[in-house]
């Protein structure tokens, strides 16, 4: 359930509700806004509400129930259109971010080319895999900390936050050294403990839906981040398996504006997982921003054709101003403003 305190409330008045609250056997989660400071109450509303009576307490404006099995991601508790703030740039409400980069860190030469690139276009985030969960054990899965390093230069350089996997709980304070925003991949979707670790962390993290996921089982994966204490997350719609053929994935582009109805959290499109085709990426990414997507993350590669990772669904980096200039007319036309990131240079009529 979720507890709205009044204007005003002094903080032992807040402070003797979470005392409340945990001497129930609940967990308490306050958000503080400008104005007022909600608490959720997580456990069983019914039970709750009626052994708690907070009703009438000092400084309680009301007490609301959370029917949704997911609580603290849900809008009854933190409202519609959350931002998530990744080393200063904003992602969500009215903030649109754009996360590019290659889909694996292969060479020091080939990531830095594609820094560069994202960079000039007006990317806002770097993405870049170190570890990569590949369905073949012989396929090129990642350098590892090597990979890490290359990203941690490229930061350096460009001076964009970088967005990378983490796929084992181990692999997790080697990768905090660098990322500014974790991923979770799709296969790592119900990972639950490395979910639960992940949300011990104050890193925010990009979670990837699940191919064969449905969107309350997403939005339950994301609680299990947000139970543990950290609230930044954007969800990421990158398709899902479906008796289709023609692209890689099915992009269920409904899944954003379905999660922005029910969800606080920001959502992104990944177009290029979806597709697994060059030549879609361009009208999928077009759909989802006019369906209501906070972002897109897109690969580009500066030279697809002998990538070790995904080459055939890797934007060009040569076109990838001229990409990135397409959109922005999408994200102009919807009200929003990419967020974070240079001016795109220019690109010829």
């Amino acid at each position: 359930m979720m507890i709205v305190m009044q204007e005003g409330a002094t903080e032992d008045q807040i402070r003797h509700v979470i005392e409340r609250i945990e001497g129930a056997g609940a967990r308490a989660h306050p958000s503080r806004g400008e104005f007022v400071t909600v608490i959720g109450a997580i456990g069983d509303d019914r039970e709750l509400i009626a052994s708690l009576q907070l009703e009438g307490e000092p400084g309680v404006e009301k007490v609301v129930p959370i029917l949704k099995p997911y609580k603290l991601v849900s809008s009854d508790f933190r409202g519609h259109d959350a931002t998530v703030a990744v080393a200063g740039r904003q992602i969500g409400g009215g903030a649109f971010g754009l996360i590019a980069g290659p889909c694996a860190v292969e060479s020091r030469e080939q990531t830095l080319a594609s820094a560069r690139a994202c960079k000039a276009a007006g990317a806002t985030l770097l993405r870049g895999g170190a570890y990569k969960p590949r369905t073949s054990p012989y396929a090129f899965s990642g350098l590892g900390k090597a990979g890490l390093e290359i990203l941690a230069e490229a930061r350096e350089e460009t001076g964009l936050p970088i967005v990378t996997e983490v796929m084992d709980p181990r692999q997790i304070e080697d990768v905090l050294e660098v990322a500014d925003m974790i991923q979770l991949g799709a296969r790592n979707m119900q990972n639950f403990d490395l979910l639960r670790e992940v949300g011990r962390t104050s890193t925010p993290v990009l979670l990837k839906r699940g191919m064969a996921s449905t969107i309350e089982e997403w939005l339950l994966s994301a609680e299990y981040i947000a139970r543990e204490g950290n609230p930044d997350i954007v969800l990421c719609e990158r398709g899902i398996r479906t008796f289709e053929t023609a692209t890689r994935s099915t992009l269920d582009i409904s899944a954003v504006p379905v999660v922005k109805g029910t969800s606080s959290l920001p959502v992104i499109v990944d177009p290029s997982h979806a597709a697994g085709k060059r030549d879609l990426i361009l009208p999928m990414a077009r759909a989802a921003v006019v369906a209501g997507a906070d972002g897109l993350i897109v690969e580009v590669h500066p030279a697809p054709e002998t990538a070790l990772c995904d080459g055939p669904q890797a934007l060009h980096a040569e076109s990838f101003p001229a990409w990135v200039a397409d959109v922005r007319r999408c994200v102009d036309l919807m009200g929003k403003v990419m967020a974070g990131g240079d001016a795109p240079v220019a690109v010829g009529a």
